[in-house]
């Protein structure tokens, strides 16, 4: 066996018995657990006692007043003295008409311009009328379409003779059902909408996009606001200055 074969074989023999030295030995000595020791007792010397007649009088100790964090109780206690303070302003806006956008806008500015003011988001529904229609339009489309579909047996039931645009529609039924389905969405979309944007300042309308035909500006609904603050001189100053 040469030299490199030697050196070869060797390494990992030395290598092995290397590891098994390290698992079998002993721990260190500062690696083992102490004994275990009782605790050191110091002895303190303590006076000579000497004989009271009376017992000495111990004062007890006055009881621990928990008192409140003034931090804590500012950050629970509302706000009061807000320039908003006590104002109520409702956004009544088309909801349909993707007008969310615009009143989460208004309602950002006129918090962070008047703090301490209330301002409330709602739907502005649409009149009556066109609120029954959009309800019957959905039936309306479920019906024509399954007259289109089962017409045959539909108007044999009803006593009636098929009329001609029947046959007309049942030509090309599947793009007059696809049809239908659309101007129905379309119209049911158009009855839902009121196209409204209206203020409320403490129940009182302050801004009508219905009546304006057109939507307020910031600064123009910041004045007006500043303007309807109730006994604020935040409020009358901040209007002259917006002015």
């Amino acid at each position: 066996m040469d030299r490199a074969q030697l050196l070869l074989v060797g390494l990992p023999a030395l290598l092995f018995i290397s590891d098994l030295t390290h698992i079998f030995a002993p721990p260190p000595p500062h690696l083992r657990h102490p004994p275990h020791q009782p605790p050191h007792h110091h002895p303190h010397p303590h006076p000579p006692h000497h004989h009271h007649p009376h017992p000495p009088h111990q004062h007890p100790h006055p009881p621990h007043h928990h008192h409140p964090d003034p931090a804590a109780a500012v950050i629970q206690e509302p706000r009061v003295d807000g320039a908003g303070y006590g104002t109520t302003i409702e956004l009544q806006f088309c909801a349909s008409c993707s007008y969310r956008g615009t009143a989460m806008t208004m309602k950002r500015m006129l918090e962070t311009s008047f703090p301490g003011i209330h301002v409330v988001l709602q739907n502005y529904p649409p009149p009556f009328p066109k609120r029954v229609l959009a309800k019957a339009l959905p039936i309306l489309q479920v019906g024509a379409i399954a007259t289109i579909m089962a017409g045959d047996q539909i108007f044999p039931r009803l006593g009636m003779i098929p009329p001609p645009w029947y046959y007309s529609l049942r030509a090309n039924k599947f793009g007059t059902m696809a049809t239908i389905w659309l101007f129905g969405n379309f119209a049911q979309s158009f009855l839902q909408s009121s196209g409204a944007f209206e203020v409320y300042c403490n129940g009182d309308l302050v801004f009508s996009k219905l009546t304006e035909q057109r939507f307020p500006s910031e600064f123009e609904l910041r004045d007006i606001i500043a303007s309807r603050l109730p006994e604020s001189m935040f409020g009358r100053t901040l209007g002259k200055n917006l002015s």
